[in-house]
């Protein structure tokens, strides 16, 4: 977990004690090109448990030094900030319970704004060239429209989202000889009129594709071995919703993630549709999507379809195991079981995030990285 410079230098300051002794054995600084946000590290324990702990999981820094003593991460915790045109946004972690539990579980999170239609006013010709940073504010607006309109599935709308995030980067190779603001027009027109939905649903669903997949990601998480308690439950409750059992063969897995999927993981969420909808709205701002972040500040030069690509495998996963999770409670899945997920399985990204990036690398070698191979993880 990183320290910051002016935190590090006031626990060199602490006077000799039993926190002095904990501060010296578990904080470390990081090599001298660390940024001042990153000068320091409290060095986490296989458990996870923070070493700063009391046996009440309270936090001895702020009990004996008070809260101007702890470092930035524990003082914004579960508040992330990210500096965007010299604004100051907030997101909230999910791998906090309660930041879980207001976010995904509010209807009126991001409520819909007038018809759903978006509509481009924005005038790319004094901008010129291919630059997309320029254009930050009006493709964020455009993609939380596509992550809201119920005119389409989930799924397809991801594939919008995916398709425009590939375009982007068409664009910013100046490979289609328009701006960012002719594309998002053309590209909403096309929403709007519904011009898509047949090459859409000729993809089909390969739930043999999707579980494969799926069970390679967690397979990630579990040969870890700095996988939370919490985390691990998930797994075992995803296990045991699909059948996993010692002599079980592919196909009865299959089976079992489809009966999951149709009986009790499908009808929850068509009635409470806002959930996995707020879930993907975190995490577009989590990470500035689809520009990344990188130290608190926007990527200027994106990859979007990467992003795209890290954001669809973020969220097959966590969809994944909700599936398996609704298998193992049948008619008692319940939002608790959701946010218990999704908390657990975020606090493992958060955890390490670099498991984005190794799952990402799993598909290129798979050749699942593109629009086909990724629609197979999203559609059921």
């Amino acid at each position: 977990m990183p320290i910051d410079r002016s935190a590090y230098e006031k626990y060199l300051s602490v006077p000799a004690g039993p926190l002095r002794v904990l501060l010296d054995t578990h904080i470390a600084r990081t090599p001298d090109a660390a940024t001042p946000a990153q000068f320091a590290k409290i060095k986490m324990p296989l458990s996870l448990k923070c070493p700063m702990l009391t046996e009440d999981r309270l936090c001895r820094i702020h009990a004996e030094l008070g809260e101007d003593f702890l470092c930035r991460t524990c003082a914004t915790f579960p508040r992330i900030v990210s500096s965007i045109d010299n604004l100051e946004e907030k997101a909230l972690s999910l791998s906090c319970p309660e930041a879980a539990r207001m976010v995904l579980l509010d209807p009126d999170l991001m409520a819909p704004v007038g018809d759903g239609h978006f509509t481009m006013t924005w005038d790319d010709s004094v901008q010129g060239g291919s630059a997309l940073l320029p254009f930050f504010w009006p493709i964020r607006e455009f993609v939380l429209t596509l992550v809201r309109n119920r005119a389409y599935p989930l799924w397809q709308r991801l594939f919008l989202i995916g398709s425009l995030c590939r375009r982007l980067d068409a664009v910013a190779r100046g490979e289609l000889g328009r701006g960012v603001a002719a594309v998002l027009r053309d590209f909403s027109a096309a929403v709007d009129a519904g011009s898509l939905r047949i090459a859409m649903e000729k993809i089909p669903a390969d739930t043999a594709l999707q579980l494969d997949v799926v069970l390679q990601l967690a397979g990630l998480c579990r040969n870890r071995i700095s996988t939370g308690a919490r985390f691990v439950e998930c797994l075992e409750a995803f296990k045991l919703g699909i059948g996993f059992a010692p002599g079980a063969t592919m196909e009865a897995l299959i089976a079992g993630y489809a009966e999951a999927c149709c009986q009790h993981y499908a009808p929850f969420f068509a009635a409470q549709p806002h959930i996995l909808e707020n879930y993907l709205v975190n995490a577009i701002f989590r990470r500035q999507f689809p520009f990344g972040p990188k130290d608190g500040h926007i990527v200027a030069e994106p990859e979007a379809a990467r992003e795209f690509a890290l954001l669809a495998t973020q969220f097959a996963l966590v969809k994944g195991l909700l599936i398996g999770v609704a298998g193992f409670h049948k008619e008692q899945f319940s939002a608790a079981h959701v946010i218990h997920t999704v908390q657990a399985a975020s606090k493992h990204f958060d955890h390490h995030p670099q498991f984005l990036d190794e799952a990402h690398a799993l598909l290129v070698s798979t050749g699942r990285d593109n629009a086909h191979g990724l629609t197979m993880l999203l559609r059921n």
